[in-house]
């Protein structure tokens, strides 16, 4: 199933007083709950989005990054570099054109590259190497 499709449906769980969404399409479903901690289950995979995250810490963060940000799609573990021992995709001040490969979100053993949307100069990097990332969490800020 699209991740935009599963993006939307956590946004109208969100909108909505509704506790709990389920979508079967073809052979996959996704199970969308809502209660102290909403989690996003799928038969084929399980993804636990922490979309329950502080309001306050995400208005804080839209105050304090200007320009445009490239965000997670999904729930993963985030590199820089596309293997060990080569150098990093960008560094803080590269220049990126819209398409060009920014950073690696590795989910359930999956190299997912994320692609900028933006082109413009790398002005934040927003997370270290390696550490694990959450739907929708701000990667990379560009100018």
């Amino acid at each position: 199933m699209d991740i935009r499709k599963i993006k939307k449906l956590i946004e109208m769980l969100q909108e909505s007083d509704l506790t709990e969404i389920e979508v079967q399409e073809g052979e996959e479903s996704v199970r969308i709950a809502r209660g102290n901690n909403q989690s996003l289950e799928t038969k084929s995979t399980v993804i636990a989005p922490s979309v329950v995250s502080a309001p306050i810490e995400n208005k804080e963060i839209l105050a304090v990054e200007s320009g445009s940000i490239i965000r997670s799609p999904i729930v993963g573990t985030f590199y820089r570099k596309p293997a060990p021992d080569r150098p990093p995709f960008i560094e803080i001040g590269s220049h990126v054109n819209a398409g060009d490969v920014v950073c690696i979100v590795e989910a359930m053993k999956m190299m997912n590259e994320i692609k900028s949307e933006f082109t413009g100069k790398v002005s934040a990097i927003n997370i270290e190497d390696g550490e694990p990332v959450e739907f929708d969490q701000s990667l990379i800020v560009i100018d």
